[in-house]
């Protein structure tokens, strides 16, 4: 049974990263049910196509540039979204995302582990830092983080990533247990993979980039993520894995941790990374 008010209708919402892919679709999905949502991208102009999109739906929507690996940018979103709502936000949607991959560590270099956990890590705790006091003063509120199944199954020649998404997760699961007996309801989407732009757009070697883009091209629709997603937020679930083949990784990872390393060395090979001589 759904919660008789749930936060997804209705929304006064912050989605990051919401320029493409499950940023936009979250955004889309909230102004069909009745939400304002603002919307922010690094990028502004493919913040304001998804605002028309918004629109398009039924919904208001507000775009704003915004890095979230700047602190600052974080806070004045955060100013931005209370003028534009005239109130406090009551749905924070921690979306904004980067991939890259493709070496293994020791040969990946501190300017792409730099990049990588200031999107997807920093961003993320930039976010529920900033914002988590205006959504306690909510008598209903939620949070959902952005991170991957690659948080609990960490693959090869994916260092960075797999790290920064199981920060998402710890924070994740830290931040509920924080908000228990309050209004807040969080949740940690954990896909698998997804038909967006993230490993075309990424920093990724050659050979792991097709293996990576050939992958999402057969994933779920971003809607469809987006829709269990807040449904599941809805329903006050903390973790959220929208595919069978995240479900199946979870439960792996946990009951033959030995052999899904071993499969994941396995995938390594398959990948053809090599370490740069």
């Amino acid at each position: 049974m759904f919660r008789s008010r749930a936060v997804s209708h209705s929304s006064r919402a912050v989605v990051t990263g919401a320029g493409s892919g499950i940023g936009r679709a979250f955004a889309i999905e909230l102004a069909h049910r009745g939400g304002a949502v603002v919307c922010s991208d690094v990028f502004l102009d493919r913040a304001e196509e998804t605002v028309a999109l918004v629109e398009d739906a039924g919904g208001r929507g507000r775009a704003v540039r915004c890095d979230v690996s700047e602190q600052y940018e974080v806070q004045e979103l955060a100013s931005e979204a209370t003028r534009f709502f005239g109130t406090s936000p009551n749905l924070l949607i921690n979306n904004a995302g980067v991939g890259a991959g493709g070496r293994v560590v020791g040969d990946i270099g501190f300017e792409d582990w730099n990049w990588v956990l200031g999107i997807n890590l920093y961003g993320v705790i930039h976010g529920c830092e900033i914002f988590a006091p205006l959504l306690r003063t909510e008598k209903r509120a939620g949070i959902i983080n952005v991170a991957s199944a690659a948080g609990f199954n960490s693959a090869p020649v994916m260092g960075p990533y797999c790290v920064s998404k199981a920060g998402v997760m710890s924070l994740s699961e830290t931040l509920s247990a924080e908000m228990a007996g309050t209004g807040v309801t969080v949740s940690v989407l954990c896909p698998t993979f997804v038909a967006t732009n993230v490993a075309r757009d990424g920093r990724i070697a050659p050979g792991p980039a097709e293996f990576a883009t050939r992958m999402a091209e057969r994933g779920m629709a971003p809607d469809v993520v987006a829709r269990k997603t807040l449904d599941a937020n809805d329903r006050g679930r903390l973790y959220v894995m929208p595919q069978i083949d995240a479900k199946i990784a979870w439960h792996a990872r946990r009951f033959a941790p030995a052999l899904t390393n071993r499969g994941m060395a396995f995938s390594s090979r398959i990948m053809g990374a090599e370490p740069v001589n």
